[in-house]
């Protein structure tokens, strides 16, 4: 069975469990507008919504903060949740976010490597939805190996907006052959 909430390490960052205690830090990361404007929740940088992002994060318990292993800082956040245990198993990876100042590459590569490396040791399928019209975090996907899929989804947003999701997967053969294999 695979743990949504291991403690994971790299060179530049650190995977754990996000705790109660860690709002403040993670909502002064999150209140950024830029960070959500290409997402289909683009206004969870403000406090009621983004309150409502992270107390469903603490109820689904999957939800890992990110630490800048050089300062010690909370520099986002990321969840494993949806697992499926038919045909092998499959989990999403996502809700995933930045600071800004920690964008462009090493630490969003390698927050995922670490994740899918445990996630695919248990599970033979990660699932990544995105926001149709989200092209920053479709080319991130694309750029770690993750495969547009034909399944699609709707969601609703806060505010009762449905946006069209579309999925990415990474299965454990290609991740074991792609730019993040380990």
């Amino acid at each position: 069975m695979l743990n949504r909430q291991p403690m994971l390490e790299g060179e530049h960052v650190r995977l754990r469990p996000l705790r109660a205690d860690d709002w403040d830090a993670l909502f002064a990361v999150a209140s950024d507008p830029l960070i959500w404007a290409q997402h289909p929740a683009h206004d969870r940088w403000q406090e009621p919504v983004f309150r409502a992002f992270f107390d469903d994060a603490l109820a689904n318990r999957g939800a890992l903060a990110v630490i800048d292993r050089a300062s010690g800082a909370i520099i986002g956040s990321s969840r494993f949740q949806g697992l499926e245990e038919a045909g092998g198993g499959s989990v999403e990876i996502g809700w995933t976010f930045l600071a800004r100042s920690h964008w462009g590459g090493r630490y969003n590569h390698e927050m995922k490597r670490l994740m899918l490396a445990h996630a695919l040791a248990s599970v033979a399928e990660v699932r990544f939805l995105v926001g149709e019209t989200n092209t920053r975090s479709r080319t991130a996907l694309e750029r770690i190996g993750a495969m547009l899929t034909d399944r699609r989804e709707e969601r609703i947003m806060a505010g009762g907006e449905i946006i069209p999701h579309l999925t990415y997967a990474i299965t454990r053969e290609s991740f074991a052959r792609g730019p993040l294999a380990v």
